[in-house]
């Protein structure tokens, strides 16, 4: 088997941290604008009928959570007054404040989006699944943002197992801290393969056809249908985490490794919660959009320029 090699390039992300209080803050990466094509091709490896037809859609600005939201930053927002529904302070299986949330029904995610917009004056909420999707691929064309595979040195899955030209690594057989691999895509967004299953706003269907088109999630009237999460998880095999595999469950039901992400109106929450940049996010607290700018902050990344 031919040997992987991994190489890393620099680059910088923009963003600004979210303060909440008790030294917690929220990272929140600025994804550009742009269009993108959604969905596996049919000669890919291990696809599901669930990720085709392929079709191009085109995303607005948004800010997203550069890690899934930690158990820190879950405790602290789970600590303020209820929006629609109370939330178990430390629902975790694999305990640490710098691990991702996990055992999270997606109500409860939407109950924390809407908490942290009340705590900010920001409209956070969960990210479409269009958004998500092209937050992870950030431009590339391939099954992983790092490339045609994967390996356990970039991303936490059961290493036992592997995908196309892969070869077998650790199976840590628990989640890792959201900052373990100390990398992240072209947008400077981390942990997006593995670790934790993050949910999305939209409602499960079986395939893309009439799905948006313009980056908004897919809805339905049925409050019984399962919903979309996206990314795979510690204990799940390679072929989940690829940047277009879909898994459906009940939003009511409580996932062994489900973290949460957000977004918001010209930001997207942090992971786990997400939304569109339709406009100055600090308009709701009556600042300028020069004021925008300047509280914007490069960061510098190591993103995976491919594995070869």
């Amino acid at each position: 088997m031919a040997e992987l090699i991994l190489r890393k390039e620099r680059k910088q992300a923009r963003y600004f941290t979210e303060k909440l209080g008790d030294g917690i803050g929220l990272d929140m990466i600025l994804v550009p604008s742009g269009t993108f094509v959604m969905g596996s091709p049919d000669d890919e490896p291990e696809r599901n009928e669930s990720e085709g037809p392929q079709h191009e859609v085109s995303v607005s600005s948004f800010f997203m959570g550069r890690y899934p939201v930690t158990q820190a930053q879950w405790r602290f927002v789970a600590a303020l007054a209820p929006e629609k529904r109370d939330l178990e302070l430390d629902p975790s299986n694999f305990k640490g404040d710098n691990r991702p949330v996990e055992q999270v029904p997606w109500y409860d995610a939407v109950e924390f989006c809407d908490r942290l917009a009340k705590h900010t004056g920001r409209p956070y909420r969960l990210p479409s699944e269009a958004e998500w999707e092209y937050a992870c691929r950030a431009d590339t064309t391939t099954p992983f943002y790092f490339g045609k595979t994967l390996t356990t040195e970039l991303a936490n899955y059961d290493g036992n197992y592997t995908y196309d030209i892969g070869t077998q690594g650790e199976d840590r057989e628990e989640t890792t801290t959201v900052d373990q691999f100390e990398i992240a895509n072209a947008f400077g967004l981390c942990d997006m393969h593995g670790n934790v299953w993050e949910w999305c706003q939209d409602y499960w269907h079986d395939h893309y056809k009439g799905a948006p088109t313009d980056g908004s999630a897919w809805l339905s009237e049925d409050e019984n249908a399962n919903r979309v999460l996206r990314g795979g998880a510690w204990n799940d095999y390679p072929s989940s985490f690829r940047g277009l595999a879909v898994l459906p469950l009940a939003a009511t039901i409580r996932p062994t490794s489900a973290s949460t992400i957000s977004v918001f109106e010209w930001f997207v929450l942090p992971r786990g919660l997400c939304s569109p940049l339709l406009f100055c996010p600090l308009a709701l607290c009556a600042r300028s959009a020069s004021h925008c700018t300047a509280l914007l902050k490069p960061c510098t990344t190591f993103a995976p320029h491919g594995i070869s």
